[in-house]
């Protein structure tokens, strides 16, 4: 475990540079979640560190396989200096800690919801799970390891997370699109879902 870590820190410190700040938190019957924050110009990046230590596993199963099944961190991304962000340092660790606390695997396309906003002020209080592989490389395991993928968070208001359950991510990431939404701009109101 602690091997796989490191080398998904070492991961982390490739793609973003050295962390400025790191923040580490226990769940009962969890194991401890980082989330390191990653300043870059006028961007700041906060990913998880622990969530990849074991593989998520299908709550239906009877045994869980302790090597093979999918691992993850995740990554979110905001303008800097526009919002309290770094309040989010817990409700991510949260997200993380989803696959040991609820037996979920987190893949792309799925909602995430932490019942609270992501930070004091926000008008998200959910995430959408993107497509991995733009911000950071999947890092590649020893067989039978599946790979670590770096998952990014795209933030959802509640009237985008409803439309997003009826219509799909694809429609939403669409109307996002087309409408040409910052997806990082932690002050941003929902998009038009008319």
């Amino acid at each position: 475990m602690a091997e796989i870590l490191a080398l998904v820190e070492a991961r982390l410190h490739t793609a973003f540079g050295v962390p400025d700040a790191r923040a580490a938190v226990t769940f009962l019957g969890t194991d401890r979640i980082e989330v390191l924050r990653f300043a870059e110009g006028d961007l700041v990046r906060y990913a998880t560190l622990g969530m990849s230590a074991h593989p998520m596993t299908d709550p239906t199963a009877v045994v869980a396989d302790p090597v093979r099944g999918p691992r993850a961190e995740l990554v979110l991304t905001v303008r800097a200096g526009l919002a309290a962000t770094d309040k989010l340092l817990r409700p991510l660790a949260v997200l993380a800690a989803s696959p040991q606390v609820e037996g979920l695997i987190v893949a792309p396309g799925a909602s995430l919801e932490v019942g609270e906003p992501l930070w004091e002020g926000a008008s998200f209080s959910s995430v959408l799970v993107a497509e991995p592989g733009g911000l950071v490389e999947d890092l590649e395991l020893d067989e039978p390891m599946d790979p670590v993928r770096f998952l990014p968070l795209l933030p959802m208001t509640a009237n985008e997370a409803a439309w997003k359950r009826v219509h799909g991510a694809s429609a939403l990431q669409e109307r996002w699109l087309a409408r040409g939404t910052d997806l990082r701009d932690p002050l941003r109101t929902a998009v038009a879902l008319d």
